[in-house]
């Protein structure tokens, strides 16, 4: 390629609630284009486990398809997934926003204490009837906070209150709880590979775990915390008995409200989901021999130096000596000095003045031309 050509990486998370990180990649390539018609765009659309994981994933290749389960409100929903090939065997990858998400109407619609993650217990067990036996579960943006006891429910736990009756795996449910057998856990687990992907590190209980940190967003009030907080500590104490290994002091145990403890109690292997992700859409592979990359989310904070996709991006490129611009919806400029050292350059898509709601409804033609005027400086400063 001649040298005046460049060879760009586009590797943005989603921007929530407008553009799936595809998208993303397609507007940034449109505004880049009007400066170099013939550039190598490299497209990595990214995502951290959260909303878009499976998106982005399947952008590389691999099957959609769709299975009908019970969402956090108990209705029957069309959640998606997919497969992807690999050497050792189909795939699934699991969004479990699809499922009990946060903005899902009808979930949000009953309070937090009567959601469950049946569903995704469900989902499971369906593709483990279908032979899968790998499995990447995405657990951002989730409406639940039942410390996964419907999701194990649904593999074959069995919880009992004090006079040996079934027992509800919600959180009002759990409130009744005293005993937990789990002869009839699903054995197929066993012989299951089972990633589990997040950006929270969180326990499962205490001042940082799932009720405390993540429960008010759902619904939980102030004066509900503690009391959650400690049928949920019950319940996960006697599921540890019963299937003999601790899971909620470990890292990520509290995301997507105690699905990371769940799945870590069945074998599951917790890790950052932007670093799963780049490893499956080929990050590494796309930054080599680049000049320059761009990545973005909805909104830049403090918070996108915790191993968000963003800063995965700007960490594997640093590796390759290729520098990386942001360019996000929004960026907090009191995150902007530390932003600063990771990022070759900080930009925000609003030119001028402008609603959330039209940022939100023209973020592609804002993402193009905000790109071209970026490139515009670039190209300026490589003549």
């Amino acid at each position: 390629m001649p040298a005046d050509i460049p060879v760009i990486v586009i590797a943005p998370d989603s921007f929530k609630g407008s553009l799936d990180a595809p998208a993303v990649c397609a507007a940034i390539a449109q505004g880049l284009a009007r400066v170099w018609p013939d550039a190598d765009l490299r497209a990595c659309p990214m995502a951290d486990g959260g909303e878009g994981t499976l998106d982005a994933v399947l952008s590389r290749g691999g099957t959609r398809m769709t299975r009908t389960v019970a969402g956090a409100s108990g209705v029957p929903c069309s959640a998606a997934c997919g497969v992807v090939a690999s050497a050792d065997g189909p795939i699934a990858v699991i969004e479990i926003a699809q499922v009990v998400g946060i903005t899902e109407p009808e979930g949000m619609g009953v309070p937090v204490a009567e959601r469950s993650t049946t569903g995704i217990g469900a989902l499971i067990r369906q593709l483990l009837d279908e032979g899968i036996r790998r499995f990447m579960i995405g657990l951002g943006g989730s409406s639940t906070n039942d410390g996964g006891a419907g999701m194990l429910t649904a593999l074959g736990l069995r919880l009992a209150d004090a006079h040996g009756r079934v027992v509800a795996p919600t959180p009002a449910g759990l409130a009744t709880l005293a005993a937990i057998e789990a002869a009839d856990l699903d054995p197929r687990l066993a012989d299951s590979s089972i990633t589990i992907m997040s950006d929270v590190n969180n326990p499962l209980n205490g001042e940082r775990g799932a009720t405390a940190i993540f429960g008010p967003q759902k619904g939980v009030r102030a004066d509900e915390v503690a009391s959650l907080d400690a049928t949920i500590a019950r319940f996960a104490a006697l599921a540890e008995r019963a299937v003999g290994r601790s899971a909620a002091a470990n890292a990520g145990a509290g995301a997507a409200g105690g699905l990371g403890f769940a799945l870590q109690l069945v074998g599951g292997s917790f890790h950052s989901g932007a670093e799963v992700v780049a490893g499956l859409i080929g990050l590494d592979a796309a930054l080599a021999g680049a000049d320059w990359a761009l990545t973005g989310e909805g909104r830049s904070d403090a918070q996108t130096l915790l191993r968000k996709a963003p800063f995965v991006v700007a960490e594997r490129a640093r590796a390759q000596r290729v520098p990386v611009t942001l360019l996000s919806g929004a960026v907090d400029a009191r995150a902007l000095p530390e932003l600063d050292r990771v990022f070759a350059g900080c930009f925000a898509l609003p030119a001028g003045p402008a609603t959330l709601a039209d940022c939100i409804a023209g973020a592609g033609a804002l993402l193009a031309d905000r790109a071209e005027q970026i490139a515009r400086v670039w190209a300026a400063a490589r003549r």
